[in-house]
């Protein structure tokens, strides 16, 4: 198209943003009308994208990282023949997939956006796929707001883009000066986004936003350099074009007053459409796979959960070539070093960074490959919006937290997990696991590689006895019954490192003629309802053991179990009710109870009392 049509185009993309919210009567139309001439270059004449194939590898990706410009996307779509303009004025509506911010519901969204920060860590995801992965030319395009600039995960993904020289990544900024409540931190002060983009290593362009002709000559711009990402830093106006809301604050997240005045003075409606280039054929990359041969352990020996799922990811990434890992600079403690040594090409460090960590990972499942990503448990904390909005797009995540508990000891309680299970399993679509030795954490791990959503596997750092032979083989959503005997009189039910807590106190209670059926939930979500309606049937006294607070860990999720099975049963839980410290493993397991000592004591009161009958 030519500068003319361009205009147009752009103007059609304003009237409809207006329309959408109209029919909504909400949504963010100012926010897209800022940006309307910046997505009428690209998809007119610098986007490569075959929307009867959106699965296609060669296409381009365009991520909307300020979401709630979604009016501005929908109009996108409607231009390209991808929807109906009766499909677009169902913006909003109960049942329809063009929600208020953009999902991929939509077939042609990869990820969903919408908490602000994350459109760019996710497109180096992407662009780390097509450079490294893929090896296919398309180019990722990031749109962003200038108040998202204020999140830490957008320069942590500045600074990884430029570390692995993403010359396929094109963020475009839209710095229309106003956010929410008023300015933004910057305003219209772009020399500063320039300078700061600049110390991070990226190529800058600024142009006027609305000056189609300036915007087309930055994309080409873009599009030629090589060895580092670039951002096209476009100083816009919010509302452009509607003198009522034109630069005006107040008007952030809110429908037009006078919707048809503000179209006509627009130019009216317009029908243009856009036939956006198809790519070039080509085939992606992949890499050769192989038979399955997981680690093997004896039975008595000691090894860390951490280190089997080294060992088994390496085996499965020898297997599969779609398996890929991620690390944030702590892989020679989850022993993700043992992939990144055997495969090289597909290990990425994120280092310190935990949101581009996920972020990174989100956009490699995006793009079909299989991502283990690794950290301390306790660090996936501060990551829990990404892996949060990892469910809303559907991503296919493996996630392994290792030093999980007050088990690991004299590191203290800033590094030790204590409410990730719970915060896990809260997680639409998640899988929660906690392996008590190697060879089930190897088996694990090569289940968790065809798992749909979220999967959440828990290591520990120190050794613990292999009590399961190699050949073994574990359910997702099953338990294993360690002991039992028809005369038992109560069910502990342990997970992680107190399972072998919960074997020792089973030894010595037998000594005092007191039975215990030891359940060792591997599988916290989903959970074996089966066996623990079984088990409270059998004993009616049931104690919960775990390396975690009380709320929403292991008890909460038998609790629930029971609830739903309609099983009763007097139930005790056992977890760290205290804020934790400095210590060795078997005193801070001493400290909260739930140690063997501590088990078989409860054990001992439970024992003791009524069991109550209706």
């Amino acid at each position: 198209m030519d500068a003319k049509q361009l205009q147009e185009l752009g103007q059609q993309f304003r009237v409809d943003s207006i329309r959408c919210a109209a029919a909504a009567k909400s949504g963010h139309p100012t926010s897209g009308m800022s940006a309307a001439d910046l997505m009428a270059v690209l998809v007119a004449n610098h986007y490569r994208y075959d929307f009867g194939d959106p699965k296609r590898a060669e296409n381009d990706r365009l991520i909307f990282s300020k979401g709630h410009a979604s009016t501005l996307l929908y109009a996108i779509f409607r231009a390209t023949g991808a929807i109906s303009d009766e499909e677009m004025l169902q913006y909003r509506q109960f049942g329809s997939v063009l929600e208020g911010h953009p999902t991929p519901r939509i077939p042609w969204v990869d990820v969903a956006t919408g908490s602000l920060g994350q459109g760019l860590p996710l497109g180096v995801g992407m662009a780390l796929a097509g450079k490294y992965l893929d090896r296919l030319p398309y180019r990722v395009w990031v749109l962003s707001g200038d108040s998202e600039m204020a999140e830490g995960s957008v320069w942590e993904a500045f600074e990884h883009a430029a570390h692995y020289e993403l010359d396929n990544l094109t963020a475009i900024l839209d710095v229309n000066r106003l956010g929410q409540r008023g300015e933004t931190m910057v305003g219209w002060d772009v020399d500063i986004y320039r300078d700061r983009a600049h110390a991070f290593g990226w190529e800058t362009i600024e142009v006027d936003g609305h000056d189609v002709e300036a915007v087309a000559r930055a994309y080409t711009e873009a599009a030629g350099t090589t060895g580092k990402p670039t951002v096209v830093i476009a100083r816009t106006i919010k509302g452009k074009g509607v003198k009522a809301v034109e630069n005006q604050p107040g008007w952030h997240g809110k429908a037009l007053d006078n919707p048809d005045e503000a179209i006509a003075e627009l130019g009216g409606l317009r029908n243009i459409h856009v036939d956006v280039a198809q790519p070039e054929p080509a085939e992606a990359h992949t890499f050769p796979g192989g038979t399955l041969e997981l680690p093997r352990y004896d039975v008595g020996d000691e090894v860390a959960t951490r280190k089997a799922y080294g060992e088994a990811l390496a085996a499965l990434g020898s297997a599969r070539g779609d398996v890929v890992a991620l690390d944030g600079e702590v892989s020679n403690s989850t022993f993700a070093e043992i992939f990144a040594k055997a495969h090289p090409e597909r290990y990425f460090e994120m280092y310190i960074a935990e949101q581009q960590l996920l972020a990174a990972a989100v956009g490699l499942s995006a793009r079909g490959w299989n991502p283990f990503a690794s950290t301390f448990a306790a660090f996936f904390s501060r990551a829990y919006d990404f892996i949060r909005m990892a469910a809303i797009s559907r991503a296919n995540l493996r996630l392994a937290g290792s030093h999980a508990g007050v088990s690991i000891g004299e590191d203290g309680p800033s590094q030790m997990a204590l409410e990730d299970i719970a915060s896990l399993r809260a997680v639409h679509s998640s899988t929660v696991l906690q392996p008590c030795d190697a060879n089930q954490t190897a088996k694990l791990v090569a289940a968790m590689a065809d798992l749909k959503g979220i999967v959440f596997l828990r290591t520990l750092r120190p050794n613990t006895p292999v009590i399961y032979d190699a050949d073994e083989d574990f359910e997702i959503g099953g338990s294993r019954v360690l002991r039992s005997s028809v005369t038992d009189d109560v069910t502990v039910v342990a997970s992680g490192v107190t399972v072998h807590e919960a074997i020792k106190a089973a030894e010595t209670l037998a000594d005092e003629d007191i039975g215990v059926r030891v359940i060792d939930l591997y599988s916290i979500k989903p959970i074996d309802v089966e066996a623990l309606h079984a088990a409270a049937e059998a004993t009616g006294r049931i104690i919960t053991v775990e390396d975690h607070y009380p709320e929403g860990g292991v008890g909460d999720a038998v609790l629930a179990a029971l609830a739903e099975s309609g099983a009763e049963a007097r139930v005790v839980k056992l977890a760290v009710d205290d804020m934790p410290h400095s210590g060795k493993s078997a005193e801070l397991l001493a400290a909260f109870g739930i140690d063997a000592d501590g088990i078989a004591s409860t054990a001992r009161q439970l024992v003791r009392e009524p069991i109550a009958t209706s």
